[in-house]
This record gives C-alpha cells, structure tokens and sequence, in this order.
C-alpha cells in the first residue's frame, strides 16, 4: 500500500507541488532545526536567509523537508546526488549485498578484489590511450591533495600554474590552487606556497574585454600567449612547475564553459614543457555534462584526472585521482590514508558508473531543452547577462544590466528565495550566479516544471 508522501510524490510528477513554506521564513519545525544547527554545528557554507531548507528525504528528483513542504531539486547535492534521492535502486542493492559482506579493511595495507575492479573500470573509461593508476580517497579536496603529491614528486618541483576562478577544496593544498572567492582564503595564510594564477578563458569576463563567443581562439590565444610569455618566460621557472591544473568547466567559479580550442592549446603547450596537466573533475565528471568526463568534450587525455561527488551517486563519501602510470608515488608510504575506496564505497561507485553510463543519451536530450529556455530569458531580461553549459550542467549569470556587466548577487540570492518558496531547490555560483544541476534521472516533464518555476521567480524578482 502506497505510504500519503508517495501518492502525493506520484501526482506530483503531474502537477505543481503545493508548497506551504510562509513567504519570507521556513516553516515552524524547520526554524527549529535551523536555530539548532546554529548552535551545535561549525559555520561553512549555510545561507538561512536565502535557503531555509531543513531536508528530511528524497524521494527520486524531490526533497521533503521537516515540515512536509515537497520540493523538485534542481541542486544535486551540489552535483552529487546524480541518481537521485535517497539512493538509486540498483546502487541500493549493491550498497546492501556488500555491507553485509565487508565494508571496510584497510584497502591501503591489505588487499581486496573491490578496489581492483573499480580501478580497473576507471582505468578503461577514463580519456587516454596510455596505463593508468587510481589512488582513491573520501572527497575531492583529497583527489586534488593526492595529484599536487603525485606531480611534485615525479617532477622534483613545487609550483604549480592554477586559474582565476577555480576552485579545488579547502585543505591548505588544494586551497592554495583555488580562486573562486576570497572568503575560501581568509585568516588561512599560509596554505601551500608556490601556486600561481592565471586568467581563465572565460568568454563572457576576461581581463581583455574580449567577446569569447565571437572571438573563442584570440581568447584561448591571449591566455596561453600569458602563461607562456610572461608567467614561464618572466618569472616562473619551468622545471619548477610541477602541473599545470583546470576545471573543464569552472563550478563554483560560476560554471564557466571555455572555448573549444582552450583544452587542445593547454594539452599542447603543458607538453611542450614536459609539465603534467591536471583536469578537475570533480563537480562536472560522472556523466553531468552528457559524457562520462566533462574533459571528453574537448578531445584532450589529460595525465591526471580528479574525482569525487557523483561517483557514487552520493551515496557513500568517495574520491578518485586517475594518473598516467609513470606517475605513481615512487615507494611505499609517500600517500595514504584509511577509508579511501574501502570495499563498500568501491563497490557502490561501480555500480554507480554503470547506471551513469546508461543514462548519457537522456542527459544529451534534455540540454536542448535548458540551452532554449535560458537563452530566451537572455533575450527577455536585462538582467540576465549570461547563459552557459552542458547537459545538465547550466548557469544564470545574474547582473545589473547587460551593458555594465556589474554582478548582481541581491537579485540573484532573491531568484533563489522566489524559486524556494515555488517548490525549487537551486544554488548559486560565482559571484552572481545560478546553476541548474538537477539529478540525471530527471524527466523532460519534470525539467519544464523546474523550468517554469525559476521562470516565475525570475518575474519576482523584479
């Protein structure tokens, strides 16, 4: 017999949800939560004025709150939720069989057949006609600790050539790689010297006031032209840049897409020099952008690749760095750490894959429908200065008007808040903008419903 959440679930996919969340606060048992939170938990990223949601549990593309107030999410679990709430029926399965087998048994000092085959699959999948190797960790901030190791020690060197605007965690190594805001550095000095920043192509923003979608080569051209005759020629020793590390598409900088030639023009000149290339990703990778990796858009094998989020549908905590062979740490000891790629989270991440890979053409099907919808509200609002993405990886840049470019984050938190009150779940991103990243099983009907709903927050904010 159907429980009441899932006969309303079930109309749900037919008509709007009913959302009885009181204009401007949450709803009295999620105030409660939220005053608790506040007391007991550590500060990170909580915006209780704008996002007020106290999630309870999922059900497929909706969260339930506290209160009972249902919600179609377009936020992922920031991208890590791509199967869905609470977790996919054939990942559950697995996740079940193999807790009752072994969950964990120190991967790193003893073996297991799990760990193996979800190498092995990563290995296969994973861009680049060469050997690789997989060292697995519980997030990505990890996945990037363990490339900067990797590439310093292969290398024998300890800078690295990083972008405006990326972000690749908050431990003090891949902390010092990240630029997306200042609030990620403060009071933190020192974090890992030797990182130097470079201008992303960034077509709608860059130093050069250049209009990257008309003009997509002199953009890549201007970037690579600054690293190679001012950062490597003026200041920055080549044997001593132990990587070079990108975002295929920056998130948190603000799911920004470079131009088609960028990837192929880094590959080209990171060669050039002998310097490894680290691809991130983390938020895009696992079949977000309609290709398992987002880097495979650009044609590029990059020789270290970093994983976490989706890769086990956020079902267990699980990261991955993927490395060309030749790069592996060079004696027992150099990297380890405990829970990474334990035979559970091994195993559901395997499974996750496969159901990943399955549901890349319905990814691909529905980006018309999001690159539509956004570039028509381009068209009609002043304020929406740009739209950018792939699959279901999209962004809103939020401004005051299209002339002056000037972020506006006020309207932007406000469209978050109109489109919460509605029955919409987004994040923002960058300084003044709004991803939409909804769970992969998503439907075309379920995407024109979140479509209208932002629509109409969008005509709120006014």
């Amino acid at each position: 017999m159907y429980s009441i959440h899932r006969i309303l679930l079930v109309i749900l996919m037919f008509s709007r949800p009913e959302i009885k969340i009181v204009p401007g606060s949450p709803g009295s048992k999620s105030r409660e939560w939220i005053e608790k939170h506040h007391k007991y938990v550590a500060t990170t990223t909580h915006d209780p004025e704008h996002l007020p949601l106290v999630i309870e549990r999922g059900e497929g593309v909706w969260l339930i709150d506290v209160d009972g107030n249902v919600f179609l999410d377009f936020s992922s679990g920031i991208s890590a939720a791509n199967l869905g709430y609470p977790t996919h029926p054939e990942v559950k399965k697995v996740l079940v069989e193999q807790i009752e087998k072994l969950a964990h048994a120190a991967g790193t000092d003893f073996y297991n057949p799990y760990q193996v085959m979800l190498a092995e699959k990563l290995a296969s999948i994973a861009p680049g006609e060469f050997d690789k190797k997989v060292f697995f960790a519980n997030s990505g901030t990890e996945s990037v600790e363990a490339a900067i190791k990797l590439t310093k020690q292969y290398r024998k060197a300890r800078m690295f050539i990083a972008f405006i605007g990326a972000f690749h965690g908050r431990t003090l190594g891949s902390l010092a790689l990240t630029a997306s805001k200042p609030v990620h550095k403060r009071g933190f000095y020192p974090w890992m010297p030797g990182a130097v920043h470079v201008p992303y192509p960034n077509p709608y923003r860059n130093p050069w006031h250049i209009d990257g979608y008309e003009q997509p080569d002199e953009l890549v051209n201007r970037v690579i032209e600054y690293i190679e005759e001012w950062v490597l020629d003026k200041y920055v020793p080549v044997e001593e840049v132990a990587a070079i590390i990108a975002e295929p598409i920056q998130g948190e900088g603000g799911y920004v897409v470079p131009p088609k030639s960028f990837f192929p023009e880094l590959r080209k000149l990171a060669g050039k020099y002998g310097i490894p290339l680290i691809v991130d990703e983390v938020q895009m990778g696992m079949g977000r952008t309609g290709k398992m990796f987002a880097i495979e858009h650009f044609g590029v094998a990059p020789d270290v690749i970093t994983l976490a989020k989706s890769l086990s549908g956020g079902a267990v905590p699980i990261g991955a760095t993927i490395y060309k062979a030749d790069l592996d740490f060079r004696e027992p000891g150099m990297h380890s750490n405990t829970f990474g790629g334990n035979a559970l989270a091994s195993m559901v991440a395997l499974k996750t894959l496969e159901v990943t890979e399955q549901l890349l053409p319905h990814v691909k099907s529905l980006e018309p429908l999001f690159k539509e919808t956004l570039n028509k509200w381009k068209e009609e609002y002043e304020f929406v200065g740009d739209v950018r993405g792939l699959g279901l990886a999209w962004a809103l840049e939020i401004v005051k008007d299209k002339k002056s470019k000037e972020p506006d984050p006020k309207r932007r938190n406000k469209i978050l808040y109109e489109a919460l009150k509605r029955g919409l779940v987004l994040l923002g991103c960058g300084k003044s903008g709004i991803r939409l990243i909804p769970p992969l099983i998503i439907s075309e009907e379920q995407t024109k419903l979140g479509l209208e709903i932002l629509g109409e927050a969008i005509k709120a904010s006014i």
